[in-house]
């Protein structure tokens, strides 16, 4: 028996165990200390302070993506959205142009166009387009990054003209896909 080992007291409760399976129980746990006892620890290094190495890594991400890409100003989106519905169509119509559910049957690009010129461009594209029977056509306007303090000129002009036709049911910004706001497109109404 070990000599570290005092039995306590017997209770009449307590289930007797042999002296062969207390030495095979002692023997299976090992040495232990008894709780009053001080045990001898090594003392404890301080742990590493916390280091945020994903913020880290995205971080560099970033500022390598930033040195890698060439930067388009024109993928910026510059003014405010525009949109339109005639009085006496339900809203829905509008709702589905601006999410794109019209297929966009015509375009013209405006770039590099004076106001003058743009204005006639636009009168007969809408004129053919309806001639055609292509009513949802798509305006490329340009977002007006090189108009100075003038603002998006071109953008400004389509709109009025867009207001004013008797044939133009809705128009939206398009999706930033389709040119966000450097672009509308436009549903108009067949003869």
């Amino acid at each position: 028996m070990n000599e570290r080992f005092r039995p306590r007291p017997r209770k009449a409760a307590d289930p007797v165990v042999s002296v062969d399976d207390a030495e095979l129980f002692r023997s299976a746990i090992g040495r232990v200390r008894p709780i009053g006892e001080r045990a001898e620890t090594a003392p404890r290094a301080e742990p590493p302070a916390p280091e945020a190495r994903q913020f880290a890594l995205d971080e560099a991400r970033v500022r390598d993506e930033l040195l890698d890409n060439v930067f388009d100003p024109g993928d910026i989106e510059v003014g405010d959205e525009i949109h339109y519905l005639r009085p006496g169509f339900p809203e829905r119509v509008l709702k589905r142009l601006r999410r794109g559910h019209y297929s966009i049957r015509a375009e013209i690009d405006l770039h590099q166009m004076t106001a003058a010129v743009a204005r006639d461009a636009i009168k007969a594209f809408l004129d053919e387009a309806i001639a055609h029977d292509e009513l949802c056509v798509r305006i490329v306007h340009g977002k007006g990054l090189r108009s100075s303090s003038r603002g998006p000129v071109l953008k400004r002009l389509t709109e009025q003209i867009l207001r004013h036709r008797g044939d133009v049911v809705a128009y939206a910004s398009a999706l930033p896909a389709q040119g966000g706001t450097g672009a509308v497109l436009v549903l108009l109404r067949g003869d």
